[in-house]
């Protein structure tokens, strides 16, 4: 059952306006003086205000549409995820509404207030840190959501993914037990996910009393981007004899630069990525990489909240899908 939201009503008793001024305010703030215009904005942050541009009669009704938001349309995780969800959503009967945020937490906020404007009956969610206004909006709204690819953090209601810290640890730990000591790990796209799997790789190679590396990029994930960090290995760490990279992308970019500069994999140079994309279980040699169930983890979180929306309040708080280790002959 979705709570109440809060109205222009509401707003309009807290500054001491009328309804219409409110209104008239939110729509074009410059109609009304500075000072009010402060308070009603004020106001309207105060008590979780969402516009709702669907029309009165659907707001006391299911709209039969669900909202997702993924930080990246060009990424393959999310991608597969997708699918998984379209799977389950589209022969119930649900319409997804999809919005992305490129991995900024206040983009993800603005585009959460849009999907909710339009009255959707549930959020599935690809991060599992957001601002408070993120987290005031859906208490306020009062739908079901479900989090996506992280069964680490503690979810607002229910999550649906795997343990990346856990899953970095066993990488990074069947390359230094395959006689690797100098282990680096490229973090790009410094999101929640890529500092887990940070802890994990740091958290195997200091229990071997092994030196932790990280070269850090905030851009987008991508083989130029593997490929130039690569250059930068061998420049500035060139006792480095392993990589471990937070996307497989990356480390494809990094392989392909190691042939291009006589490098030999792995004899030189061990490469592993993460999620097991196409492209490096298709190339040859077949690259290390930790295998997500991203399709799965979509029909699972899409199946969660369906429940939700039908009132189910037993579910299962965390569902951990696990992953596989793929040493492949990159190792």
């Amino acid at each position: 059952m979705k709570k109440r939201r809060p109205t222009l009503q509401d707003i309009a008793d807290r500054v001491g306006a009328t309804k219409m001024t409110v209104s008239r305010c939110l729509r074009d703030p410059a109609t009304v003086s500075e000072g009010l215009r402060e308070r009603i904005f004020s106001a309207a942050e105060q008590v979780g205000y969402i516009p709702n541009r669907a029309p009165d009669l659907l707001s006391r009704a299911t709209s039969h549409s669900i909202g997702v938001l993924v930080p990246s349309l060009t990424n393959q995780v999310f991608a597969d995820v997708l699918v998984g969800i379209e799977a389950v959503t589209e022969p119930a009967g649900y319409h997804l509404m999809l919005s992305h945020y490129g991995y900024s937490q206040e983009l993800e906020e603005r585009s959460l207030a849009s999907l909710l404007s339009y009255n959707v009956d549930g959020v599935i969610l690809s991060d599992s840190r957001h601002t408070s206004r993120t987290r005031r909006m859906l208490e306020t709204a009062g739908i079901p959501t479900v989090e996506i690819m992280d069964a680490r953090s503690t979810p607002l209601q229910q999550a649906v993914g795997f343990d990346n810290v856990a899953a970095a640890y066993d990488m990074v730990s069947e390359m230094i037990r395959r006689g690797r000591r100098h282990v680096l790990y490229l973090a790009v796209r410094l999101d929640e996910r890529t500092r887990q799997r940070e802890e994990g790789y740091r958290r195997a190679m200091e229990e071997r009393e092994l030196m932790p590396v990280t070269l850090h990029r905030s851009q987008r994930s991508s083989y130029s981007v593997g490929a130039a960090l690569l250059g930068e290995i061998l420049v500035d760490h060139p006792e480095t004899d392993a990589i471990f990279c937070t996307n497989d992308d990356v480390a494809v970019g990094a392989y392909f630069e190691c042939l291009r500069r006589g490098v030999r994999v792995p004899e030189q140079m061990a490469i592993a990525g993460f999620h097991g994309h196409d492209v490096g279980q298709v190339m040859t040699p077949r690259l290390a990489s930790v295998i997500t169930p991203r399709q799965a983890i979509g029909e699972w979180a899409a199946r969660a909240l369906l429940a939700s929306i039908g009132g189910r309040t037993d579910a299962e708080r965390v569902i951990d899908l696990g992953y596989r280790i793929e040493p492949g002959m990159t190792l």
